[in-house]
């Protein structure tokens, strides 16, 4: 069954609304003032936390082979692990992992 116009605009325009006031609540708000020790010390984690929860799935259960692990992508991983761990550089982790995955689909074909 598929929604009526009406209700599609009604889901766009709240959620175009609610991403506002989330947004403002951080910029509007506080934009203006010196934020805390304690939680500028808790924002240098943020990326540390979200890169791991959106790459992750995409390693363990990518959608290109139905949800099974594939060895490319798991070698991938743990090269960009190793890399970024031994060098601590985010773009040559990024690299080396590219071209591991790249590299090995390659090779098999």
């Amino acid at each position: 069954m598929m929604p009526d116009n009406s209700t599609i605009w009604i889901v766009i325009v709240g959620l175009g609304i609610g991403t506002y006031l989330i947004r403002f609540s951080f910029l509007g708000l506080i934009g203006g003032r010196p934020l805390p020790e304690w939680l500028l010390r808790h924002l240098r984690y943020v990326a540390v936390g979200v890169l791991p929860a959106l790459i992750t799935p995409l390693v363990i259960w990518p959608q290109a082979t139905g949800g099974e692990p594939e060895p490319s992508r798991l070698l991938a991983a743990l090269v960009v692990l190793v890399v970024g761990v031994w060098w601590n550089n985010v773009i040559a982790a990024i690299a080396a992992g590219m071209m591991t995955l790249y590299g090995v689909q390659f090779i098999l074909g």
